[in-house]
């Protein structure tokens, strides 16, 4: 079993940056994909950025490229959002979720997510 619990999100405004954590408890997440994916009102659950369990290999949507980086600590318990460059449409709940495969862009893939934290982009 897996917690997680994300940190991080407020408000800033536009061209601003935050960094999100997402904290694991029960076990390392070493072992698992983790992605990272945000929700605004009204709209559907869309992926941001995902990295995988060997190599470091990274993910991201096509609207947070260039200004999102998405990262593992050693210990395999911590992974983070570094945001820069933020956008008014980048406002929204955003969840970490952690998979045991590899299908890194489907939120059904994943097994396990936090609570989500709110970020708010003001322009």
């Amino acid at each position: 079993q897996v917690q997680l619990v994300e940190s991080g999100g407020g408000l800033v405004q536009a061209g601003g940056s935050l960094r999100l954590s997402c904290a694991a408890s029960g076990r390392s997440l070493s072992s698992y994909t983790v992605g990272w994916f945000r929700q605004a009102p009204g709209k559907e659950r869309e992926f941001v950025a995902a990295i995988r369990r060997s190599g470091g290999i990274t993910y991201y949507a096509d609207s947070v490229k260039g200004r999102f980086t998405i990262s593992r600590d050693n210990a395999g318990n911590t992974v983070f959002l570094q945001m820069n460059s933020l956008k008014p449409e980048d406002t929204a709940i955003y969840y970490c979720a952690a998979s045991r495969l590899y299908i890194y862009n489907s939120a059904a893939s994943y097994d396990y997510w936090g609570q989500g934290t709110q970020v708010t982009v003001s322009s």
